[in-house]
């Protein structure tokens, strides 16, 4: 772990982000380092795709359903 400098500015931003995510100020951080670099390495994802695909990956319940990937079951 180490410590990175931002601007002030965009200190301020995290921040307000954070309390609207119900997330730290450095969980915030974290979230939008994760999707720039997958946005990045995936530029022909639209932000919605690349949480899908995350929650896929993290096999969070209902992920696939909602996103059309298995039928809904009754």
């Amino acid at each position: 772990m180490g410590l990175v400098k931002i601007d002030d500015a965009l200190h301020e931003e995290a921040r307000r982000a954070s309390t609207v995510m119900c997330r730290s100020i450095n969980a915030q951080a974290e979230f939008w380092m994760k999707i720039g670099m997958l946005a990045e390495s995936h530029p022909a994802m639209t932000f919605n795709d690349i949480v899908k695909a995350q929650l896929v990956a993290a096999d969070v319940r209902g992920a696939k359903t909602a996103i059309g990937m298995e039928p809904a079951t009754a």
